[in-house]
């Protein structure tokens, strides 16, 4: 991303700034749930889930719809956070073209008639803010934005060595030898697409959004299999573990305004016009104060990861670009007063309201009380509780010209499981859930549950998505929850539980 281009897209008087021509306005996106879910006895509608917190049912797949790999999947709604549910799903077979390169009279033929196909299988999941809005254009979307930039390099891929010209021409007779030095494999022209699809899907939805009126924002976790590996792409809070008889192994990281900390706030350094003066990049233990004017206190900047003193000044008094730390404390579940909304939007991006609690310290100067209180989410600008995603490409602060955008990423992070490498038992399996399961539940619980689950249900051909639906039950605290610990999680919260023995090995897919 060149310096030109980002102050043309984002700084004062570059494109975003500039007023531009009235369009027709296109259809609102229409609401749905996964098209996996028809005949699952409920309707799309708002009223798919009872309203009262105490009585929200567990949707999955009808008994007679399978899905790739045999996989489970169950779905609950949020305890009337918003009228939607905002996480979506999808999952599917990816069907690859191969088109070989040859005389230009042929290359229409071969495109109609594509000599062989690489195949794959593709799960994903989106969790929605703002409205439901965009994470329903990311379902619809990104597997085929996916399934285009994997086309556009499966020649490389089936390759023994990804050639240097994928024509097949050789300019330079050390061409392989350049490649081999680099280390690149076929495995990262899969990564390259991915995170390819992920920035052609933003920009979709940006689009789309756009020209509907609509707005929100979504994470995105996708879990695609090619060639004998697992590969799992997150951008969000989201998360990915692969659960076995003796392991738990992360497949993803989750993307918080902490845990970027020092990208958002190295971008706030070089381009402090984002800003608007309104907040700084300075992170501080806690809020300061005017007391705290000329005293020296803890503080780290974009180039820290250690902490140091600075003499406190009165610019350090402002909003800080990043506020609070951690995950959601769900144990507790304090009143919350939303914030003033654009009318299209179904309820507030995430971190988009505030504890009553929090807004007392602040309005009434409780300073005694604010040492007892759960320390606040960690939120970028005050407004998300994440650092990527797609769409928010109109989010703004409140009351503010400020774009949050610049700071968000679309890129995902990508790991590979090679698959191929490891020894299944038949209790292997990747969970695969929003961060409403994972904000109640840590990854050694989530492994105690599936490990004490399947063996007892071997012969249940729908056990995985009755494991899925049991891991949801273990988030609602209800008297002989799993976990006996009662922790509830009100956000909407959908899993995937994917099987990898008898699937995974000897699935090259050609």
């Amino acid at each position: 991303m060149s310096a030109g281009w980002f102050r043309r897209r984002f700084l004062p008087g570059g494109l975003l700034s500039a007023p531009g021509p009235s369009r027709p306005r296109a259809s609102p996106v229409p609401y749905r749930r996964p098209r996996f879910l028809r005949g699952s006895g409920s309707g799309p509608g708002p009223a798919d889930a009872s309203r009262r917190p105490d009585a929200r049912p567990v949707r999955s797949p009808a008994r007679g719809r399978a899905l790739p790999w045999n996989a489970g999947y169950a779905e609950i709604i949020n305890a009337e956070k918003s009228e939607f549910n905002e996480d979506q799903a999808s999952c599917g077979k990816l069907c690859i073209r191969r088109c070989e390169f040859g005389a230009e009279e042929d290359q229409e033929w071969l495109t109609l008639c594509p000599e062989e196909f690489l195949t794959g299988h593709y799960w994903a999941l989106f969790d929605g803010h703002g409205g439901p809005a965009a994470a329903i254009l990311a379902a619809n979307t990104l597997h085929s934005c996916l399934r285009r930039q994997l086309e556009a390099v499966v020649e490389g891929m089936v390759a023994a060595q990804p050639p240097m010209h994928l024509s097949g021409h050789c300019i330079c007779p050390s061409d392989p030898q350049f490649v081999e030095e680099k280390g690149i494999r076929a495995e990262d022209l899969v990564i390259g697409a991915l995170e390819s699809a992920f920035q052609e899907c933003d920009e979709v939805i940006g689009r789309e959004l756009e020209a509907s009126g609509q707005v929100g924002g979504c994470t995105a976790l996708v879990a695609v299999s090619l060639q004998g590996k697992l590969y799992v792409a997150n951008a969000g809070d989201s998360r990915a573990i692969l659960v076995r008889r003796d392991e738990v192994r992360p497949l993803s990281s989750e993307f918080t305004p902490e845990t970027e900390r020092q990208r958002i706030q190295q971008l706030a350094f070089v381009y402090p016009e984002l800003l608007a003066g309104e907040f700084t990049r300075l992170e501080f233990p806690r809020r300061l104060k005017g007391d705290d004017l000329g005293q020296k206190v803890l503080f780290r900047d974009h180039h820290m990861s250690g902490w140091g003193y600075k003499c406190v000044e009165k610019s350090d008094l402002k909003y800080p670009l990043i506020h609070g730390q951690g995950r959601q404390v769900s144990e507790w579940p304090l009143p919350r007063i939303p914030l003033k909304l654009p009318p299209t939007e179904s309820k507030a991006p995430k971190g988009c309201s505030l504890p009553l609690c929090a807004l007392l310290v602040h309005l009434l100067g409780l300073s005694a009380v604010s040492s007892h209180l759960p320390c606040p989410q960690a939120r970028l600008l005050g407004t998300l509780a994440v650092s990527r995603g797609l769409g928010d490409h109109q989010l703004r602060v409140l009351d503010t010209d400020i774009q949050l955008k610049p700071f968000l990423l679309s890129v995902p992070q990508v790991t590979v499981l090679d698959v191929d490498q490891l020894e299944l038992q038949e209790e292997d399996v990747v969970v695969m859930a929003t961060d409403g399961l994972w904000d109640v539940l840590s990854n050694e619980q989530v492994a105690r549950l599936v490990r004490s689950f399947l063996p007892g249900n071997r012969e249940d051909p729908h056990r995985f998505s009755e494991l899925a639906k049991m891991l949801i039950h273990s988030t609602q605290g209800k008297d002989g929850s799993p976990t006996g610990e009662g922790q509830v999680s009100y956000d909407d919260v959908s899993v995937f539980v994917i099987p990898l023995h008898s699937h995974g090995q000897g699935s090259s897919g050609h």
